[in-house]
C-alpha cells in the first residue's frame, strides 16, 4: 500500500488529504487562524466553581468558558500549582525547574472546591475542541507529545507503549529514557520509538524540554489572563507527526512556507525521507490535480454509494451518528438474499470504517446493517469490521451485532466532526429560479475581464471556472475564446479548470493568488 499526504493552503484555511493507494482516507479543513487546539496550554483564571459537578469552569479567551474536572486536574496539581507561585513570585529571575519541589499527590476523592478557588491561576492544556454548544475541555496534567516520546512534567515513571512487544527492547528504552530524561519529568515513549538509535531520541528529548521551559518563560513574563503559553504545532506538521511512517512515497505542499515547515519537521525526523516533501507548482488546483477534489465531494453527505449500487445513510443528532445501510439496486447473489445481505454488509464495513476516519465522527456511532439470519456471517461482519478499524488511530470500540441486528461503536471525540457540504447552491440565481441565458454566460465573463484590465488595471489574472466551461473557452487553439482575449486584453489572461466550482460559477484571482471579488451587487442578493 502507498500512501500520499496532499496539502493544501489558501489565504483563510488550510486542507490536508490523506491517500492511500490514492483513496481518500482522512481529511482535515479548518481556518488559518483557528484557536484551542488540542495540545495548547493557557495560564488562565477560574472563573466558576461547580460542586455538584465537582468541577469548574475556567476562562481559556473562548466565548464559552472551559470545562474542567477534579479527576482531570492530574496527580501533580499541587507540585504544579506551588511552582506556578515560585515562578511569578520574581518576574526577573526564572525560577528553575530543577529545584522544583514534589509536593504530594492530589486525593482522588478530594473536591473541587477544596482545592480550587474562584481567580485561582491554573496551567492547563485543551483535551478536545469545542464542540457544538460546549466550551472546550481542559487537563490539569500536562504533556508534551514529539515523534518518539511524549514528555510529562512533574512525572515520576517511564512507560512504554504496550504495542512493544520485546522484553528487551521495552528494558533497553526504558534504561536509555532513565539515562537522558530531565530530572522530575517523566516519559512515556511512543510505538514508533522502537529500534531507534540514543541519538534520535535524545535530540527530541532536548526539543520537548526546550516547549516545557518556553511556556514557564511565558507564564512568567506575561500578565494578561488567560494567555497561550504554548502552541501545538501547526495543523500541517501536527497531522504529520501523529501519521508519518516509512511507507509515504510523497508529501505534496502548494504553499511555499508550509512546504519548508514540512521539509524541515520531515528533515528532523526522518532525515532520509526528506526528499519525499515536493513543492506543487502547477496551474491546476491541487486538489484537482491529485483527484481529491472528487472524492470529497462523492464521501461527504448524507448518502454515501459504496459498491454495486448499495449505499450508507448517515444521520448526525445531538446524541450520536446513526447509519443505515442500503443494498440499493444491487443484484442477487448466487447464494440468495442470506447471501446479498452478507456481502452488502462486508462492503459496508469496510466504507464505513473509511467514513469514521475520513469525517473524524466521534462519540456513539449505531450501525443498522441488513438482517442475516446465520450466526457465522454476523459474527464474520464483526471480525471485518474490527479488522477494517485497525488502521484507525482514534481510540474505539465495537460491539457484536444485537439482538435487532444493530452495531454500536465508540469512538474517541476531540473535535467536530468533519462536515463537507458537498451540495452546490445556483451561483447565478441564488435560489430564485431565474437566470440570465446561458449562452450569454461568456459575455458576461468578457465583460469582467474588460472591467478588470481596463478599468481597475490588473493586467495578470486567472479566471477559475467549472472544467466543462473552461473546455468550452479553450476550444480551437486559434479560434478559441481564450485566445481571443488575450489578444484583445493582454497575454495576462489565464484560464483555470476548478472541480469545486459549480457550473455557471467563476471566481477571479491576482498573479499573488488573492481572491478578486468581480460579482455584481445583484449577483450577491
Amino acid at each position: 500500500m502507498t500512501s500520499e499526504v496532499v496539502i493544501d493552503v489558501k489565504p483563510k484555511e488550510i486542507s490536508i488529504a490523506l491517500l492511500e493507494d490514492k483513496r481518500l482516507v482522512e481529511y482535515q479543513n479548518e481556518p488559518r487562524s483557528a484557536n484551542f487546539s488540542v495540545g495548547n496550554i493557557y495560564i488562565a483564571k477560574v472563573k466558576k466553581l461547580m460542586p455538584g459537578l465537582n468541577a469548574c469552569f475556567v476562562d481559556v479567551g473562548y466565548e464559552r468558558d472551559a470545562f474542567l474536572h477534579y479527576l482531570d486536574l492530574g496527580s501533580q496539581f499541587n507540585s504544579y500549582a506551588k511552582y506556578l507561585k515560585q515562578v511569578q513570585s520574581d518576574r526577573k529571575r526564572l525560577y528553575p525547574f530543577s529545584k522544583a519541589s514534589r509536593q504530594p499527590d492530589l486525593k482522588k476523592d478530594g473536591s473541587v472546591q477544596q482545592t480550587l478557588t474562584v481567580g485561582q491561576e491554573v496551567l492547563v492544556q485543551v483535551v478536545k475542541e469545542p464542540i457544538s454548544t460546549k466550551g472546550p475541555r481542559l487537563t490539569g496534567e500536562l504533556s508534551f507529545a514529539g515523534r518518539f516520546l511524549v514528555l510529562i512534567p512533574f512525572g515520576d515513571k517511564v512507560s512504554v507503549s504496550s504495542k512493544i512487544k520485546s522484553g528487551e527492547e521495552r528494558a533497553r528504552l526504558k534504561q536509555l529514557i532513565h539515562s537522558i530524561k530531565p530530572k522530575g519529568c517523566g516519559v512515556i515513549v511512543r510505538t514508533v520509538a522502537e529500534g531507534k538509535r540514543v541519538a534520535e531520541l535524545d535530540a527530541e528529548m532536548k526539543i520537548l524540554t526546550k516547549h516545557w521551559e518556553d511556556a514557564i518563560v511565558k507564564v512568567q513574563r506575561t500578565q494578561s489572563r488567560p494567555q497561550l503559553v504554548y502552541e501545538e504545532e501547526g495543523r500541517a506538521v501536527a497531522l504529520l507527526r501523529d501519521l508519518f511512517n516509512p511507507s509515504y512515497e510523497n508529501i505534496f505542499v502548494n504553499d511555499e512556507d508550509i512546504f519548508k515547515e514540512v521539509k524541515d519537521y520531515v528533515s528532523l525526523i526522518a532525515p532520509e525521507k526528506a526528499s519525499i516533501v515536493k513543492l506543487y507548482n502547477g496551474k491546476v488546483p491541487i486538489f484537482d490535480n491529485f483527484n481529491v477534489t472528487k472524492q470529497i465531494k462523492a464521501s461527504f453527505g448524507k448518502t454515501v454509494n459504496y459498491a454495486h449500487g448499495a449505499y450508507l445513510i448517515i444521520e448526525h443528532t445531538e446524541a450520536m451518528h446513526v447509519v443505515d445501510v442500503n443494498s440499493g439496486n444491487r443484484s442477487k447473489n448466487e447464494k440468495g438474499q442470506e447471501g446479498t445481505a452478507l456481502d452488502t454488509n462486508l462492503g459496508a464495513a469496510d466504507e464505513l470504517a473509511r467514513q469514521l476516519r475520513l469525517r473524524d465522527m466521534g462519540g456513539i456511532i449505531v450501525v443498522d446493517f441488513i438482517d442475516m439470519n446465520l450466526a457465522e456471517d454476523r459474527q464474520m461482519l464483526y471480525e471485518r469490521m474490527c479488522k477494517a478499524m485497525q488502521k484507525d488511530r482514534a481510540r474505539h470500540n465495537i460491539l457484536p451485532l444485537s439482538k435487532f441486528g444493530l452495531m454500536q461503536i465508540t469512538r474517541q471525540r476531540v473535535r467536530p466532526a468533519m462536515d463537507v457540504n458537498v451540495e452546490e447552491n445556483c451561483p447565478t440565481c441564488n435560489g430564485s429560479g431565474k437566470i440570465r441565458s446561458s449562452i450569454l454566460f461568456t459575455d458576461q465573463l468578457e465583460g469582467k475581464i474588460d472591467q478588470l484590465v481596463n478599468k481597475i488595471g490588473v493586467r495578470k489574472f486567472y479566471l477559475h471556472v467549472h472544467p466543462y466551461v473552461a473546455a468550452y473557452i479553450n476550444k480551437g487553439f486559434f479560434t478559441s475564446l481564450k485566445r481571443q482575449w488575450q489578444k484583445k486584453y493582454g497575454w495576462g489572461v489565464h484560464i483555470i479548470s476548478s472541480q469545486k466550482l459549480a457550473f455557471l460559477q467563476y471566481e477571479f484571482y491576482d498573479a499573488n493568488g488573492e481572491f478578486i471579488d468581480m460579482k455584481e451587487e445583484i449577483e450577491t442578493k
